[in-house]
């Protein structure tokens, strides 16, 4: 049974280990998940018509005067693009981090305005690089005012900054793999995935992956090498499609009160599940280690107990079943046993026995008076035929 125990205890310990591996692998990649981000879109204006105050005691064109120093009673709007990240269902409140910010979601930004240029020359394209430095202020949403009474079809492109980068997949593989956007190291893998289904890699050379109709055109080759699959990949790779918004500005009508919303999904890091990671590997601390290490040292103790009981048990059990040839086997192990710790023996070698036989004394011990008797009792029993 114990040694049933060691043989579970080992396979357990190897176990633990190599899940512990695992995780720490783990912890060096990148875990995506998909999350929610919901984008918003609003604008307010000012110095629009019907925003002008009109009294009793002034008149239209003293009502509608504009202020060129301040900027006050010019027509103008502003668009506001703001987003969030919703927070995963049924999750623990422990678990929750800090919301990112809006602007480190997004690699680009490129706002374009349905406007006649002659007429607005102050730009109708605006276009922000978030991937800039990384002493880039983070931000929950940015604001565009541009002057204008005028009705403005806005689009807004956003490309999103997800994790692991995502790329747009050609049709002619997409198609075959049944997927459209998808990390690198996805469509790799959806790749040899369809190998594998269809029986595609060589039976003799198995770094060899032969094509068939449908991958004939992709390989350009009736077989490709396992080790160039990525490079074949990154031939049908293309940047992923921007999500684009509409948005219509009129600033003759108020806006509306609430803004409009558009939910995206995003791959992101998986950073609860890596946290929880984090915690498992953290949690074999020097003070369990050394915990363990006393167990394991009161269980060897504990065994040498048992190893010691169990041979003193089986030295009685044979005395009681044959005292006789115990007693002669046990005379004849310790005989042997005093040989080995004198180094005498047989041998007619110079031995501390064959020194002492040479002195008289050593025959006058009191085990010699008793060697005899038995000596002597064993022949005359032997002559006896006893």
């Amino acid at each position: 049974m114990y040694r049933q125990l060691l043989d579970m205890e080992r396979r357990l310990d190897w176990t633990i280990t190599r899940k512990r591996v695992e995780v720490q692998d783990a912890l060096q990649r990148i875990t995506p998940t998909i999350r929610t981000l919901r984008i918003f879109l609003s604008h307010t204006v000012s110095g629009q018509t019907w925003q002008q105050p009109v009294t009793a005691s002034v008149g239209e064109g003293e009502a509608g005067k504009v202020e060129h120093d301040s900027g006050d009673g010019i027509p103008a709007w502003q668009l506001r693009i703001d987003g969030r990240l919703l927070e995963p269902p049924n999750q623990r409140s422990k678990d929750r981090n800090p919301p990112r910010k809006f602007s480190t979601l997004i690699k680009q930004m490129v706002v374009e305005l349905d406007r006649d240029a002659a007429l607005y020359p102050d730009g109708n394209i605006v276009e922000a690089s978030l991937r800039g430095s990384p002493n880039q202020p983070q931000l929950d949403g940015f604001t565009i005012r541009r002057k204008g009474d005028t009705p403005t079809k806005i689009r807004v492109l956003l490309y999103l900054d997800q994790q692991p980068e995502q790329y747009k997949i050609h049709p002619d593989l997409g198609n075959l793999l049944g997927v459209r956007e998808e990390s690198r190291t996805g469509v790799v893998q959806a790749l040899w995935n369809y190998i594998k289904v269809q029986g595609l890699q060589d039976k003799v050379d198995r770094r060899m992956v032969r094509a068939d109709t449908h991958l004939l055109p992709i390989f350009r080759s009736e077989t490709v090498l396992f080790q160039h699959l990525p490079e074949l990949v990154n031939r049908y790779l293309a940047p992923p499609d921007p999500i684009i918004l509409h948005y219509t500005v009129n600033p003759a009508v108020p806006p509306a009160e609430k803004p409009g919303a558009w939910d995206v999904d995003v791959k992101l890091e998986d950073t609860v599940l890596k946290s929880r990671m984090a915690q498992a590997v953290a949690q074999m601390t020097n003070e369990s280690a050394r915990d363990l290490v006393k167990l394991d040292d009161e269980i060897a103790v504990h065994v040498q107990s048992l190893n010691n009981s169990h041979i003193k048990r089986t030295f009685m059990r044979s005395f009681a079943d044959d005292p006789q040839n115990f007693i002669q086997t046990w005379i004849a192990s310790q005989s042997r046993d005093l040989e080995s710790a004198l180094g005498s023996g047989p041998s007619e070698g110079a031995t501390v026995r064959q020194e002492d036989l040479r002195r008289s004394e050593y025959f006058q011990l009191p085990w010699v008076e008793e060697a005899v008797a038995v000596q002597e009792g064993l022949r005359l029993a032997a002559k006896a035929g006893m």
